[in-house]
């Protein structure tokens, strides 16, 4: 029997849109949201733009400020390096739960994955790039295992496709390359059940990706002051 999958809230695809708005660079860092404008935009009540604000704040990507409104969560220095720590203290304790415990189906689908991301790379297909790339990620969770590190990393998600699509516009080809041939090394360490090597390599790209988006930000800045 197929899992019930109930359809998506009203709520989740205003959410959904707005946080693509972000994380595509269509609203830029610091930005004020008009909940006005965004309702007529999108032909959906002020309530529910609120409603979507709301969760687009638990998800990092919007600050509510009282009596002042809704603005992008400015992406600066702190904001990156403090994600990026974050998601590596996660991914390395998921990850050796996977390294222990993975069966032939879960690798077959990591494998699978990277196949589909190199064709995007070929391709200059970004978009389909970073979303393959949180599956991948989403699909090395299997054996988390923890309600907490999975409602934390879920939360985590858009902020890192916002940062990736910063790196990876203002970085060019060689960060798509860095990114694939991470997903190589993980996978080659997942196999070998090599659970230092993966951590080695989850940090080393945790850092990298970290100073690739730093210096997008950097080059950004220069170009508009």
């Amino acid at each position: 029997m197929n899992a019930f999958k109930p359809r998506e809230t009203l709520t989740e695809q205003v959410a959904r849109h707005i946080e693509n708005l972000i994380a595509f660079g269509q609203l830029r860092s610091g930005e004020r949201i008009y909940e006005g404008a965004m309702a007529k935009e999108m032909d959906v009540s002020h309530g529910s733009i609120r409603e979507g604000l709301l969760l687009l704040e638990k998800r990092h990507l919007v600050r509510n400020v009282p009596r002042k409104g809704a603005f992008v969560t400015p992406l600066d220095d702190y904001f990156v390096r403090s994600l990026y720590e974050t998601l590596e203290l996660y991914l390395t304790h998921t990850g050796r739960k996977l390294v222990r415990q993975w069966q032939p189906a879960d690798m077959e689908r990591l494998e699978s994955l990277y196949a589909r991301m190199k064709d995007c790379f070929e391709k200059s297909d970004l978009m389909a790039f970073l979303e393959l790339g949180i599956e991948y990620t989403k699909a090395s969770l299997a054996y988390a295992d923890n309600y907490f590190i999975v409602a934390a990393i879920d939360d985590l998600w858009p902020s890192a496709k916002r940062c990736a699509f910063v790196a990876f516009q203002q970085g060019g080809s060689h960060v798509f390359e860095d990114n694939l041939a991470h997903m190589q090394e993980s996978i080659q360490a997942i196999k070998d059940r090599d659970e230092e090597k993966l951590a080695g390599i989850l940090h080393r790209y945790a850092m990298q990706q970290c100073q690739q988006v730093l210096d997008a930000i950097a080059t950004t800045d220069r170009k508009g002051a």
